[in-house]
């Protein structure tokens, strides 16, 4: 199983981020021009928490808030869960599951180095189940032929 590390070395470690003063509207139009489902809320270069679609939809539309004039820091999950490179990508869909999040902050020495998702650890794991299949189904052809 690959590392978190060579995950982000393959996807592209571009970090999407906003502050805690932004408008939560104006975040969410940054959300949708990524295409992404959370972003990293950064504070004086430190990872303060993160914003995520379900924060939008729990926090704003549901309680009648507008985002236009609701800042970030009032909605963002501060109590971020987050990895580091040298995990195994199949661990960090343990922790996805167990916590019930989508998204995952890759910290590196109080550095955040990337954001990976539910979607690319799964991709991950599915790539190299298709490998292994593959392997075994080139073994038993080989020791058919003998």
């Amino acid at each position: 199983m690959i590392s978190v590390g060579k995950l982000l070395e393959d996807k592209g470690g571009e970090v999407w981020s906003v502050s805690p003063e932004d408008t939560v509207f104006d975040a969410i139009k940054y959300m949708d021009d990524k295409h992404v489902g959370a972003l990293a809320v950064v504070h004086e270069g430190k990872l303060a928490g993160i914003l995520s679609e379900r924060d939008y939809a729990r926090k704003i539309i549901l309680k009648d808030r507008a985002s236009k004039e609701t800042l970030v820091k009032e909605i963002m999950t501060s109590q971020v869960i987050h990895t580091f490179p040298a995990q195994p990508v199949n661990e960090c869909l343990v922790i996805i599951n167990e916590r019930r999040i989508r998204h995952l902050p890759v910290m590196d020495d109080g550095e955040l180095v990337g954001m990976i998702s539910v979607g690319d650890v799964v991709k991950e794991i599915i790539r190299e189940q298709q490998y292994t299949i593959q392997q075994l189904e080139n073994h038993l052809s080989w020791a058919e032929s003998y």
